[in-house]
This record gives C-alpha cells, sequence and structure tokens, in this order.
C-alpha cells in the first residue's frame, strides 16, 4: 500500500530530483508522482525493487511447490520412491 505522504508531483521530482533518490534509498519505500493530479508513475530505490522481486519470486516457487504436493497427493504426479 502507498503512503499517502509519499505522492508528489513529477514536477516536483524533476526540481529536486536528488533529495527525492536519497529519501527513497533511505526509506526503501517507493513514491507515486502524478502529473495533472493523477497518479502516472512509481519510482522506488533499486535495492528495495530487488527485495520486491525476490519476495514474488519466492511466493511464485512456494505454489508452484504446493501445487506439485497437492498433485502428487493426488496420485497424479510424482515417481515412486522405489523407481
Amino acid at each position: 500500500m502507498v503512503d499517502l505522504n509519499d505522492i508528489h508531483p513529477m514536477t516536483g521530482f524533476l526540481r529536486d530530483h536528488k533529495a527525492h533518490i536519497q529519501r527513497l534509498a533511505q526509506t526503501g519505500k517507493p513514491e507515486v508522482l502524478t502529473v495533472n493530479g493523477s497518479a502516472r508513475v512509481v519510482v522506488q530505490d533499486v535495492a528495495a525493487y530487488q527485495k520486491l522481486l525476490d519476495q514474488v519470486q519466492l511466493a511464485e516457487d512456494v505454489r508452484i511447490i504446493r501445487d506439485r504436493l497437492a498433485g502428487v497427493k493426488r496420485g497424479e504426479a510424482g515417481v515412486p520412491l522405489e523407481e
């Protein structure tokens, strides 16, 4: 969820990008940038973004493992240990 304090106009970001980038690096939280009052883009520190990607990959891996284990329990997949 986006913190309402982390919504900024694009023009402010362009004027003071160094401060925004420093804040992104320190907090690890994304910022929403607006154009004409409408949310348009999200910017995020690269380390925080990589952490997010890692979490998504882990969640996907867990889902696949659960699906495969459920298939084995139903007898739909897998090879018996003896084989």
